[in-house]
């Protein structure tokens, strides 16, 4: 159960007038509403598809939903689908799909709110011997579900164009004008720049052209672009060039397939040079190409197909190798000697872009669900896909809700002038957001005028400037954009389906903001994600205060296996020393978050997360491969947590809490993780830890308390220290809070960051007064938990337990046992918003 109750400021004076007018004495909150469900299955991810989807445990992500057969569900060479509003498939509406080779179905219309049945079945090629059909799955559709309705390929095919150069059709329509300009353009200078880089290349002459396959790429990037712009005919004979270095001695499969981005990279300069060169190729010369193309093509499709609908997120394939794959297909696709086998493969990838895109399909936050790092990544197929898709089928795949969202996420995530306070490999480099990112959010801005991308692309028009990747988009684009900051932003916004949230007190201001992000989540940990589950970090003015710590160097080599990706490298909780495993099986979730003007709120579940030892084949060749084993020595292993809940609040402008509740089934070892860059002052009676900016000259004090005893240690060494060393890699700061020996305890971090020394914290039993804040936690476990913040001269009031806070001089009657309430300034007027915790929507409950 998840309900979130609200009441406007004339309601609650309603109610405070009653309770004025009758008794002190309120009525027993409802003591039958349950904190959290009971009996709710595991609610992670499947790496790789397990049960058909939907189904009556899952909460639709959109209206369509795709229907999805597991590959290992499918018995023939062929899968047809049936849907229905009846059970029994008598309707007069009852679809049955024809055979297809792929294991996903889009329907391409709305569904009627209410029940919806669906069974699938094997059959052979032509669909004449079906075989038994499956179970009925069934599943609802609500009136809340968003709405993203696809045409069906057909209509895409019948628009599809038929002349080259075809691959940017979507800029045919600026790229006349874009011509006439192209010199005064202020990116033409680094236009050329690139270009030139290519035309010193001597391709002729090279002998380890596959092993030099991005490096080709970017070429091929440099020269189609200026030669589309300036139609200058010495890029196209470089590219001309390009093109028969490749063909004139076909690669073996063990150069072209030696890894998936070698072949990608390689189409992709055959998809340039054919496209753009079309018309002046020789006849033997397009043959080659389009031979070699294919051989690509098909080599990926039988790999694919099946597989990718399947599988939860296959990085590369997303990062670029849909986009080139795409591209190979719709360069072919009318080719008669190809046609036959080419459309089947454009059509594949063009349901399944509808069906797991953009980013997994099952996210529509608009924040990157595996590993903010990695998010430049996906950025230009992210970019080109909806452009693409958009302009042939005459519909806005930028109505995607995930799209209406990135622009948002890239605030509150990748702030301008300050490093990314995001979760995953690579997260944790740079100073300033990637300049993709910026050129993304340029392109959101032109696109969909989302008001959060403006003022981005307005911060960062220098650094958007600097990408080369999006440079024929924008040099074709006007940008006439708003870039003024929205107006009424939010303080907190929480991503639901990623199990996200971020926290800023002054969001449009880096150099005042003091920033927090906070991680549990369905996805799990793995990729380009890692063992964080109920990690937070936070950073002041753009630079960290605490962080994970470790550096990636390498996806899986020792240091990252035990001293990045581990739970140790995290603001987080080792329990007996163990962690959480590589697995999207030790998972988290947001269960609550609201937010004010005052008080930002989270709660975040990862009683789920230390779920043992790392069991993804995967995970288990690296191990191996890196010499470790997987033993609690190491911090591995399965462990008798049995609770791991989380409340975080920011108290704008400068301070933090940190509640936990920690439970196990039998005594054991609380370990209380914090990480900093720099060096812990520690007092270990009045249990302060200090740190300090010298460059920007703010403190950031921790005052740390305990239901037990506890004793602190710091080191600045790692478990496993980065291969690479030097001063770009110092050592960081890693303090331990530790308590022995109890199956239930409690901590309460007050943190503290400001310009100047900040409060003393007084306490008085429960009661801590931070300045003008008075917190109210209860840290005996044997208790029922209680937090209560409250502030001297503000109204704004958070409680959580089961007491009738005072909201405003009179008593609130709680409606719900253990929820979360929050009174404070909400859209310029305050208001009550009472929260009990959400069950994550999950893709793979199996209760049906």
């Amino acid at each position: 159960m998840h309900t979130t109750f609200r009441l406007s400021v004339f309601l609650l004076f309603m109610v405070q007038l009653f309770c004025s007018c009758t008794s002190d004495s309120l009525p027993e909150p409802d003591s039958t509403q349950p904190e959290t469900p009971a009996g709710i299955p595991d609610a992670y991810q499947d790496k790789i598809r397990t049960q058909p989807y939907p189904k009556a445990d899952n909460e639709l992500y959109l209206n369509p939903a795709p229907l999805i057969v597991p590959q290992a569900m499918k018995t023939g060479e062929r899968l047809q689908f049936s849907l229905s509003r009846t059970e029994d498939f008598s309707s007069s509406e009852t679809l049955l799909s024809e055979p297809q080779e792929w294991c996903m179905y889009n329907l391409h219309r709305r569904l009627e709110v209410g029940t919806w049945y669906w069974r699938f079945r094997s059959t052979n090629l032509n669909g004449t011997t079906p075989g038994e059909w499956s179970a009925i799955y069934r599943f609802e559709v609500k009136n809340d579900t968003p709405e993203f309705v696809t045409p069906p390929f057909q209509t895409f095919l019948a628009n599809a164009p038929r002349l080259h150069p075809r691959i940017y059709c979507f800029l045919d329509d600026r790229i006349g004008e874009a011509r006439n300009r192209v010199t005064s353009h202020p990116e033409y200078a680094e236009l050329q720049s690139r270009a030139s880089q290519a035309l010193k290349a001597e391709y002729t002459g090279m002998t380890d052209l596959y092993s030099r396959a991005e490096e080709l790429r970017q070429h091929a990037t440099y020269l189609y672009q200026a030669y589309h712009l300036t139609q200058k005919e010495i890029y196209a004979e470089k590219l001309r060039q390009l093109l028969e270095a490749l063909i004139v001695a076909p690669p073996a499969d063990g150069q072209l397939f030696a890894s998936n981005f070698t072949a990608s990279n390689i189409a992709w300069c055959l998809v340039a040079a054919y496209d753009l060169l079309y018309n002046n190729l020789s006849a033997s010369d397009r043959t080659a190409a389009e031979e070699l193309m294919m051989r690509v093509a098909r080599y990926y499709y039988k790999v694919n197909c099946g597989f990718q609908e399947n599988h939860l997120f296959d990085n590369h394939f997303w990062q670029q190798n849909m986009r080139i794959l795409f591209q190979v297909a719709l360069s072919l696709y009318d080719k008669p000697a190809y046609s036959s086998e080419v459309l089947p493969m454009m059509e594949y990838y063009y349901e399944l872009w509808t069906a797991r895109a953009p980013a997994s399909g099952f996210n529509r936050d608009g924040i990157w669900h595996n590993g903010t790092g990695y998010f430049s990544a996906n950025i230009l197929t992210l970019a080109y896909m909806p452009s693409l898709l958009s302009f042939i089928s005459r519909y806005d795949y930028l109505s995607h809700p995930w799209y209406q969202n990135v622009g948002r996420s890239l605030v509150y995530t990748c702030p301008p002038g300050s490093k990314s306070n995001g979760f995953g490999d690579n997260s944790e480099k740079g100073s300033e957001p990637n300049r993709l990112v910026a050129a993304f959010a340029d392109y959101l801005a032109c696109e969909t005028g989302n008001s959060y991308a403006g003022w981005y692309a307005g911060e960062c028009r220098d650094l958007l400037r600097r990408d080369y990747e999006l440079r024929l988009y924008r040099m074709c684009t006007d940008q006439d954009y708003n870039t003024a900051f929205p107006a009424g932003a939010d303080k907190m916004v929480w991503y639901k389906d990623a199990g996200e949230v971020a926290m800023h007190s002054a969001p449009e201001d880096t150099g005042k903001d003091l920033a927090l992000s906070f991680r549990s989540s369905t996805f799990g940990s793995g990729s380009h994600t890692t063992a964080s589950q109920n990690a937070f970090n936070l950073l002041y003015k753009g630079v960290d205060v605490y962080r994970s710590t470790g550096y990636y160097q390498n996806f899986s080599d020792a240091h990252n296996l035990m001293s990045y990706r581990h739970t140790r490298a995290h603001n987080s909780l080792l329990v007996n020393g163990i962690g959480q495993p590589y697995s999207t099986e030790g998972y988290g979730s947001v269960m609550r978050a609201m937010g004010g003007q005052h008080i930002s709120y989270c709660l975040g579940d990862a009683s789920h997360a230390y779920r043992g030892i790392s069991n993804d084949p995967m995970w288990v060749g690296y191990f191996k491969q890196a010499g470790i084993e997987q033993t609690p020595e190491n911090g591995f292993g399965a462990t008798p947590l049995t609770k791991y809940r989380r409340h975080v609040l920011m108290l704008h402008p400068h301070t933090v809490i940190v509640y936990d509740e920690l439970e196990a089934s039998e005594a054991v070892r609380w370990e209380w993780l914090l990480h900093s860059p720099t060096e812990f002052k520690m007092d270990v009676t009045k249990k302060t830890l200090s740190t300090n900016n010298k460059t920007q000259g703010w403190v950031a004090v921790t005052q740390l308390f305990g239901g037990h005893v506890f004793t602190l240690s710091q080191t600045d060494r790692f478990v496993v220290p980065p291969a690479i060393t030097g001063a770009e890699y110092p050592n960081q700061w890693h303090l331990t809070a530790r308590v022995d020996g109890c199956s239930a305890t409690r901590f309460l971090a007050i943190i503290q960051v400001g310009d100047e020394a900040v409060p003393i914290i007084n306490r008085d039993g429960d009661t801590f007064n931070v300045g003008d804040w008075t917190i109210k936690a209860v840290l005996d476990a044997s208790k029922v938990p209680e937090l209560a913040v409250s502030h001297r001269t503000e109204q704004a009031v958070f409680s959580y337990g089961t007491d009738n806070p005072a909201l405003n001089g009179n008593f609130y009657s709680r409606q719900y046992t253990g929820s979360s309430l929050l009174y404070d300034e909400i859209d310029g007027a305050y208001q009550v918003v009472e929260m009990t915790d959400r069950s994550p929507i999950s893709t793979r409950v199996v209760n049906q």
